[in-house]
């Protein structure tokens, strides 16, 4: 457990209510700008003449601009800031999400994604760094409100498009550039936070922990991290069409996806504080993982006799991403090491991510069914036991790279 004096942080210049707001209007920012694309794909490439290979990268963007874009946040937050860091992504996301829906052109409408998309990747890896700098409790309080957030704003994405976009013709640009408003109001408190946060500009790594891949808790939690993210974006993108050619109905295949999605805003309210209470999550691992298991055996078996339970058993194992979300800022001490450390784990976490949704499309082509793909999924469920197991117990990054409290 961590003493009162490493986990009690300078005050910051500003009030408790702005962090909060802070962090609440990011983390609902960062997903919906990639998540609501996916139901309008078909208006964006019949208006924009996007042929079928374009449509692809479309899809896999999200996980690959994440990797890149947070590979190099930790370096951008050395020479801005961290506030200042986060900043910038925000405003990334309000110029080009707002810029895209304006745009006919195919190749620019990419652009415009992959950068704004860049944009949430910097918030990805840097804000947990931030709250860790930033908070008197460990981060307990603001990993909370962040990972519900991020989840809150994953499910409105894809359930407000439509809708939406429904109005009228070509409002589908609507239902996409109303997420550059919604990150505005994110802007306006990061913006403050950046201007008054002098103290902490240094926050990324001023200390040397270039050593982050010889712990093994880190590379344990990237583990978890990635399978457990690439579990997610499989669901996302392919559940529907799993439930579909199961014989269920397009829309009664969307709601179980949200259903799914929405127990995850369950997760992001209970883990952080179940880890900040629990010496050893041990039971909650092995659970995660057999949940999972569960899951896509049902689906294997019995797609279509108990169709809720399949989706409520993979939105449980679910909670294994806010739980490896909040670990970054649990197992990590110093905030140069939790801005390390989230640089290391998400950034290899959603490559995988992105490359798994990929994959699982190829194997449908090649085999024509979906018996391949959801054996392999089960796997996957082994794999969050596995790696949740030896993330499990409160071991700290700083300790296993040799960070003590001497030197920082």
């Amino acid at each position: 457990m961590t003493s009162h004096h490493e986990t009690t942080r300078r005050t910051p210049p500003f009030g408790p209510v702005l962090a909060v707001l802070a962090v609440a209007l990011i983390s609902i920012n960062l997903r919906p700008g990639a998540s609501s694309v996916g139901p309008l794909l078909e208006e964006v490439r019949t208006a924009l003449a996007i042929g079928p290979t374009l449509a692809g990268v479309v899809t896999a963007l999200p996980g690959f601009a994440f990797a890149v874009a947070g590979g190099g946040a930790v370096a951008l937050a050395r020479r801005v800031g961290v506030s200042a860091g986060i900043t910038l992504g925000v405003a990334a996301v309000v110029v080009t999400l707002l810029a895209r829906v304006l745009t006919d052109s195919a190749g620019v409408f990419l652009v415009l994604t992959a950068l704004g998309l860049a944009g949430m990747g910097l918030g990805n890896v840097l804000v947990p760094a931030w709250i860790k700098a930033h908070s008197s409790d460990g981060g307990v309080r603001l990993m909370t409100i962040y990972s519900m957030g991020l989840t809150v704003g994953g499910t409105l994405g894809p359930l407000l498009a439509a809708p939406v976009a429904a109005v009228a013709p070509g409002a589908w640009r609507g239902a996409l550039g109303m997420w550059g408003v919604a990150a505005l109001l994110a802007l306006v408190p990061w913006t403050i936070i950046a201007l008054r946060d002098r103290v902490h500009r240094r926050a990324a790594g001023e200390n040397p922990t270039s050593r982050i891949w010889h712990s093994p808790t880190a590379i344990a939690l990237t583990v978890l991290f990635g399978v457990q993210s690439t579990n997610a974006y499989v669901q996302f993108g392919w559940l529907p069409q799993i439930y579909r050619d199961a014989g269920l109905s397009a829309g009664t295949a969307g709601v179980y996806t949200s259903v799914l999605a929405a127990l995850g805003i369950g997760g992001g309210l209970l883990m952080p504080t179940v880890i900040a209470r629990s010496r050893d999550l041990s039971a909650w691992m092995l659970g995660f993982g057999a949940l999972a298991v569960a899951g896509y055996l049902g689906l294997l078996l019995a797609p279509t006799t108990l169709p809720w339970l399949w989706a409520v058993l993979l939105g449980l194992s679910g909670f294994a991403f806010p739980t490896a979300i909040s670990l970054i800022t649990a197992r990590s001490r110093d905030p140069h090491v939790t801005a390390q450390l989230s640089g290391f784990v998400q950034p290899v976490g959603y490559l995988l991510a992105g490359i798994g949704p990929f994959l699982v499309g190829v194997l449908h082509e090649l085999t024509g069914g979906w018996t391949l793909v959801l054996y392999l999924l089960m796997a996957t469920g082994v794999g969050i036991a596995l790696a949740g197991l030896r993330v499990a117990r409160p071991v700290f990054v700083d300790d296993e790279i040799g960070l003590s409290a001497a030197t920082r």
